[in-house]
């Protein structure tokens, strides 16, 4: 591979579950490349989220670009680690659902990984700072959801012996048909909104569950939030319309509601049943607070990450 002169260094951190467990196998062949372009490559395999913090902090003192080698959850789980030490965050997408990767154009052939982590050009991409009441403060770089997606979430870590193309849409098609809408409070910038809902899901990036479309047009580095609300509607109803999501032709349905802002809280009744599960980025989030209380809080934070794009 020639291109440039090499002036990067690299520290892969690898979530070795990520994948069903192909993340070590991709991380191989790309480090193989940057090394024989004369780059320097570490490759640390997860040693758990309080550990990855002192890794990144200490390769960003190196001058390090740090890749996150998995999916989604492990890119959200080092962005903010990233953007906090001040450093540079690199993407070598191997987890189920891959999404802020596809967001930001990145080829999926070894090569053209690897030139793209040579040669990219560092840009400078929002992330969401999420806060729930009492609880910690999470970045997430994707989006926030909460209702029937958060629930297919849920299914999705239950479905490994399905084949990795079909554990998004059996999950969606599973949460669909045993849904029960929830009562949402959605405040954006102040105005508040009230709606009898399926899911509502705060992006920052267009993409969710495996190439869903939910936020067609959320843009990565324009500071605001598109808050997609899908409100009730009948089983079969939803079912149905499940395959616009893919194009993103659900924002033209009665249904669906679309907001745009900087910060959005969220509150929600399940009636009788759990409370409202909520997710980010593939991973749980619990539930959102319930109505009568404080919300939980989801705010853009503009540029906050450097990424290699």
């Amino acid at each position: 591979m020639t291109g440039a002169p090499v002036t990067r260094s690299f520290a892969f951190l690898v979530n070795p579950a990520s994948g069903g467990g192909a993340a070590p196998g991709a991380v191989v062949p790309v480090a193989r490349l940057l090394r024989d372009a004369g780059a320097r490559v570490d490759v640390t395999y997860s040693p758990g989220p309080r550990a990855m913090t002192a890794l990144v902090e200490a390769a960003v003192a190196r001058g390090d670009v740090v890749v996150s080698v998995g999916g989604d959850g492990m890119l959200s789980s080092l962005a903010g680690a990233v953007a906090t030490a001040g450093g540079t965050l690199g993407v070598l997408p191997a987890g189920r659902g891959n999404d802020f990767a596809r967001m930001l154009g990145l080829p999926d052939d070894t090569e053209g990984q690897a030139r793209r982590l040579l040669e990219a050009e560092v840009r400078h991409v929002d992330l969401i700072a999420w806060m729930p009441p009492g609880g910690p403060l999470r970045h997430v770089a994707g989006s926030v959801y909460a209702g029937v997606d958060a629930r297919a979430g849920e299914i999705v870590d239950r479905a490994h012996r399905l084949p990795r193309s079909l554990q998004y849409p059996y999950a969606a098609l599973r949460a669909l048909a045993t849904y029960r809408p929830a009562r949402f409070r959605v405040s954006v910038d102040g105005a508040s909104h009230e709606y009898a809902a399926a899911c509502v899901v705060v992006a920052g990036s267009a993409y969710y569950g495996k190439g869903m479309r939910i936020a067609p047009d959320a843009v990565l580095d324009d500071g605001l939030l598109d808050v997609v609300v899908i409100e009730a509607a009948s089983r079969p109803a939803l079912l149905c319309s499940f395959p616009k999501v893919y194009s993103g032709a659900h924002v033209q349905l009665d249904e669906v509601t679309v907001l745009r802002g900087r910060r959005v809280e969220l509150a929600a009744d399940a009636g009788s049943g759990p409370g409202v599960p909520a997710g980010g980025d593939g991973e749980p989030l619990g539930t959102l607070p319930p109505l009568g209380g404080p919300a939980a809080v989801a705010e853009v934070l503009p540029g906050a990450l450097a990424v290699l794009g």
